[in-house]
């Protein structure tokens, strides 16, 4: 699609704000207007769409993409949205630790298991650890105490721990992202604990590389996502 705008501006929409390419209001992909809560965000999806050249590319648009996902799906399917996130309890990645190499399995713990102590002690969610790959069902109580964490977001907030969640394969992380309790670059690093030692051990090819590297694009987006609502 071909830049066909020249101006970009926000614009107060009652209590949101709005985008405007020229005189035109934005819109998402399913034609809702793009009405967003906060003015740093309108303003940093504004910078989004001004830094587009001859042609428009989405990928190069995250908060955008975030953002229209807000209004398009998680404001209508929240309820989805909401179980999508919350299975991961079932199955979070700090949950699951090695049984060798020691050097592993101590690596694991260093970085993982504060973040189990920590959404024990922030949620009440105390979850089983395990070993190997075969799934260990949590207790009901800590899944209900991570829902009812996850319940607590927005449409918008909800779309950005989706993201954080789904990138790291790990609502604890997600959680944690969303709370401030570790930042983009922390988060990136314990959900690729595994990856990273295996790379230390054997290197990395060019598809892994490249998967990795969205993985902590997503990341980063959702965590300036999450600090923009909180602006």
């Amino acid at each position: 699609m071909k830049r066909v705008y020249r101006e970009v501006r926000v614009a107060p929409s009652g209590a949101d704000w709005s985008i405007l390419l020229d005189a035109r209001t934005l819109h998402t992909p399913a034609r809702k207007e793009l009405l967003l809560p906060r003015r740093g965000l309108a303003d940093a999806i504004a910078a989004e769409w001004d830094a587009q050249t001859e042609k428009i590319v989405p990928a190069t648009m995250p908060l955008m993409q975030l953002a229209a996902t807000a209004i398009d799906r998680a404001a209508l399917q929240r309820g989805q949205v909401i179980e999508e996130i919350v299975g991961y309890a079932q199955t979070d990645l700090v949950c699951y630790r090695a049984e060798r190499p020691p050097e592993l399995v101590a690596r694991q713990s260093a970085a993982w298991q504060p973040l189990l102590d920590w959404v024990t002690l922030r949620f009440d969610a105390p979850l089983h650890v395990t070993t190997g790959i075969v799934p260990k069902a949590q207790a009901p109580a800590a899944v209900a105490a991570i829902r009812g964490a996850v319940q607590s977001f927005d449409a918008f907030g909800l779309t950005a721990l989706h993201s954080a969640t789904t990138a790291c394969g790990s609502v604890v992380i997600g959680l944690a992202l969303a709370e401030r309790h570790v930042n983009a670059d922390e988060a990136w690093k314990v959900s690729q604990v595994d990856e990273s030692f295996q790379i230390e051990q054997w290197g990395e090819d060019a598809e892994a590389a490249v998967r990795r590297a969205a993985l902590k694009q997503d990341i980063e987006a959702a965590a300036r996502f999450m600090e923009l609502l909180q602006h």
